[in-house]
């Protein structure tokens, strides 16, 4: 695959990373229900065979699960190793209920545990899973910390997840924000307003994730799938998994699918490949749970629309812009 620079650091990545979200399991609050670590593993080591350069983690992702399987997928693997992307500030308890932790000493904590379940001596990208909820100074605080965390050579670049334009200003006042991190698919399309040409003008490289909307586009997602999600499952608490607005997402999905078959590609590779569209798009995050999936979905960086099918789905979407926790 072709490589793209992120922002101002100089990292290489390829169009697609390996987002590692749903093989972190069950057992906290956003979780994708029970997930087989073989399969886990068979799905980053396809992903990279494939030509992903990088993995994009949170240290929450399975109360530091995911983590720790990515680094035993990495043990297992014999080519470069991928560069590594993981977050911080959301801390967990016992039961898997999560709160946020803006707290410098917090940081410095949450930092360590990473490089230890990576086993790595640097985190190629560390960013800031949300922003504080209030105007206080604790993102000012939390962002100097993870400046200082680079200058200590503990991470080699820094950026931010769900920040919207203000806060990103907030931060730069500190240090340069390599990199935003925010949701971007067909289904959700906000960013396109302000956080898309404030990236672009500013050289902030910006990695979007859920860009099958959490599995909604991916072609493999019915009706009965949707309506049977287990409770330890975060998307059964989802609107869009739900009527009315279910049916016409099965319906964008199956325009989707025609789309594809006129390349011989998947309804996920298009929602992929749309995401990817847009010039102040560095780069996607896709899940994978199996390798099967891999295979399916990561080759979606090698794709790309004509004018003509990008009007047809933003014609047929109607431009509609919907919310959903995550990331």
């Amino acid at each position: 695959m072709k490589t793209r620079k992120l922002g101002n650091s100089d990292l290489q990545i390829t169009p697609v990373g390996f987002g590692a979200w749903a093989i972190g399991g069950s057992g906290w609050q956003y979780g994708w229900g029970p997930q087989e670590d073989s399969d886990s593993i068979a799905a980053i080591q396809r992903s990279l065979e494939l030509g992903v350069n990088w993995i994009d983690t949170a240290a929450v992702y399975g109360k530091g699960h995911s983590e720790q399987v990515v680094a035993r997928a990495l043990q297992g693997w014999s080519g470069a190793r991928p560069l590594l992307f993981t977050k911080c500030v959301l801390r967990w308890d016992e039961s898997g209920a999560i709160t946020p932790n803006f707290k410098p000493e917090s940081i410095r904590q949450e930092c360590e545990d990473s490089l230890r379940r990576l086993q790595v001596e640097t985190i190629d990208l560390y960013q800031m899973h949300w922003p504080p909820e209030d105007k206080g100074p604790a993102l000012e605080e939390a962002w100097q910390t993870m400046a200082d965390l680079k200058k200590a050579g503990k991470v080699r670049w820094i950026g931010v997840s769900n920040f919207n334009v203000g806060q990103i200003q907030r931060a730069e006042k500190i240090a340069p924000v390599t990199s935003l991190q925010p949701p971007y698919s067909i289904l959700r399309r906000q960013i396109e307003a302000e956080i898309l040409p404030y990236c672009e003008k500013k050289s902030i490289g910006v990695i979007v994730y859920s860009p099958m909307f959490s599995g909604m586009l991916t072609g493999a997602m019915t009706r009965e799938r949707a309506e049977n999600l287990p409770a330890d499952d975060f998307r059964s608490r989802n609107p869009e998994y739900k009527e009315p607005k279910l049916s016409k997402n099965l319906e964008l999905v199956e325009r989707l699918k025609e789309i594809g078959a006129r390349h011989g590609r998947r309804a996920g590779e298009v929602a992929i490949a749309w995401t990817l569209r847009k010039p102040a798009v560095t780069g996607a995050i896709v899940g994978a749970r199996n390798a099967k999936q891999a295979e399916g979905v990561m080759r979606a960086g090698e794709f790309e629309l004509s004018p003509e099918e990008i009007q047809e789905i933003d014609v047929y979407s109607g431009g509609i812009a919907l919310g959903m926790a995550g990331g």
